[in-house]
């Protein structure tokens, strides 16, 4: 406020360029988004017309009723809701008790084992594609869920017990003094004293490592082959020639499995927020 009463100009000139620029940016991000949702609800003849035709044609709901009645796509849903509460439900279970260990205990390498875990995220997927392939092939698990879940560990545990080992460490120890104290052994204190506090965190590393999973394409391609992922689907989407693509179909399909996710985002928000800012401020 001091640069507002020395330079009411400036001031007005700096706050105008800030909201300028959100603005910008609020467009740059919703334009794509709002353009697929228009292309959803058009025809397939209106998807060349010029933009302000294109806006102002008339809508129909034809996409997503020939979405919702594809057999491929209903298949690919559940498949894809399957592989992604599966590696969520395991990333979170062994995030949890790797993350207990680490933030609590102290033991010789425990840096070491950190930085290993960051060194497995960093990895691109492409440049284990070909080891895990081998590996899944062995195990008899290719086009099976548990392949697929099993190859999704590899990015959700890693991000998983980093933030909730951050999240560990700032809990404060009388909690679980007092729950020792009180005869809880360290599996009770865990379950009825530090997961009721870890639960923004908890819903943090869940909900993106869910919106991971259900994204996820280069896994899902190379690990089924008649067990497709929604991505999959959307991905091989075909008209009913050879060289009709139906993008109004496409749009749908992708407005469907998008919607959830962005649903999910808005009711978990402060629990998001607040599982990512933790350990970020020493008190």
């Amino acid at each position: 406020m001091v640069l507002k009463r020395t330079n009411p100009t400036l001031y007005y000139l700096q706050r105008t360029g800030f909201y300028l620029l959100v603005i910008v940016i609020t467009l740059y991000l919703l334009v794509p988004f709002f353009w697929a949702v228009l292309t959803s609800f058009r025809k397939s003849g209106d998807l060349f017309l010029p933009p302000a035709q294109f806006i102002g044609a008339a809508s129909t709901f034809g996409n997503y009723i020939d979405v919702f009645a594809n057999p491929n796509f209903q298949k690919g849903l559940l498949f894809s809701l399957i592989v992604a509460v599966g590696s969520v439900v395991i990333s979170l279970i062994f995030g949890s008790f790797a993350a207990y260990a680490l933030g609590r205990f102290k033991f010789r390498f425990k840096s070491g084992v950190l930085y290993v875990i960051l060194a497995v995220s960093v990895f691109p997927q492409i440049a284990v594609l070909g080891g895990l392939y081998t590996l899944i092939s062995n195990l008899n698990l290719y086009n099976s869920p548990l392949g697929l879940i099993l190859s999704y560990l590899i990015f959700t545990i890693p991000f998983t017990v980093w933030v909730l080992t951050s999240f560990v460490r700032d809990i404060p120890g009388e909690l679980e003094e007092a729950a020792l104290v009180d005869g809880a052994s360290p599996l009770q204190t865990l379950f009825q004293v530090l997961f009721p506090v870890m639960m923004p965190a908890l819903v943090t590393t869940g909900l993106l490592a869910f919106i991971n999973a259900w994204n996820e394409y280069l896994f899902a391609l190379t690990f089924t082959s008649t067990n497709r992922t929604v991505p999959v689907v959307i991905a091989n989407y075909s008209g009913a020639t050879q060289f009709d693509q139906p993008w109004g179909q496409i749009m749908a399909a992708s407005i469907v499995v998008t919607v959830p996710l962005i649903i999910l985002v808005l009711v978990f928000q402060r629990n998001i927020v607040s599982g990512l800012t933790a350990g970020a401020v020493k008190g």
